[in-house]
């Protein structure tokens, strides 16, 4: 689906379910009518069952409809008080902000992750809250598995454990880990250069990804035109 909306960015987005049985991820996109932009979200369901699903859903919703003069904090915080009326189900998140430097503001839980892409250059912004991470500032071994075990969720985290970013860039990326796992950051640059949400997610299902693959691209140009594609529920 393509919108015409003069003076917001052009983006898009794409999602696939690889080999798990069901797709737990899921994006919220909102521009509030007189708003400074759009904010987004990608939330990714912990688990792979109807709860995880569901509660992804919910996040991604609530955040990207939070106010953007609350900022993208608030925005994981609304988050997390719809997901716990939920009975079950959490997931990761990370929440994108338009900034008055042209950039966006992020906050995050999880190993959701954000990118930011001048076109030639891609910054990573947001830290993984894993077990693997927890050890590796702390300079202790880490098994592969501990990759996999996040340290912050939406239903769980306290406030001052929010990740939070900031970047001046108008290009950004947002990942679910079936997107930046499987591949490196030269993976993601080398797809970018040619192509945008759709492309990454192919290329992480044909590295051998096996788990849901979703990305919210935001391109570095500014553009008349958005483009929404969205697989998934928001």
């Amino acid at each position: 689906m393509i919108t015409t909306r003069p003076g917001y960015p052009r983006w898009h987005t794409a999602s696939a379910q690889g080999p798990r049985s069901l797709n737990a991820d899921a994006v919220g996109a909102y521009a509030a009518a007189g708003g400074p932009g759009i904010a987004f979200a990608l939330a990714d369901g912990v688990g792979d069952d109807p709860a995880a699903a569901r509660a992804a859903r919910t996040a991604a919703a609530a955040a990207a409809r939070t106010p953007v003069h609350k900022g993208p904090v608030e925005a994981v915080l609304a988050a997390q008080r719809a997901v716990r009326e939920l009975g079950a189900g959490d997931a990761v998140l990370v929440v994108a902000m338009p900034a008055e430097t042209g950039g966006h503001r992020i906050a995050w839980v999880g190993d959701a992750r954000a990118y930011a892409w001048d076109g030639t250059t891609l910054t990573r912004l947001t830290t993984d809250h894993t077990l693997a991470e927890y050890f590796r500032a702390r300079h202790q071994p880490v098994t592969p598995r501990m990759e996999h075990v996040v340290t912050t969720s939406v239903r769980t985290t306290e406030p001052h454990e929010i990740g939070t970013a900031e970047t001046t860039s108008a290009g950004l990326l947002l990942t679910s880990d079936g997107v930046h796992k499987p591949l490196t950051g030269s993976g993601i640059r080398a797809v970018l250069a040619r192509g945008g949400a759709a492309e990454l997610v192919e290329a992480a299902l044909a590295r051998g990804g096996s788990d849901n693959a979703t990305a919210i691209y935001v391109e570095p140009l500014e553009a008349d035109v958005t483009t929404v594609r969205f697989p998934v529920a928001a």
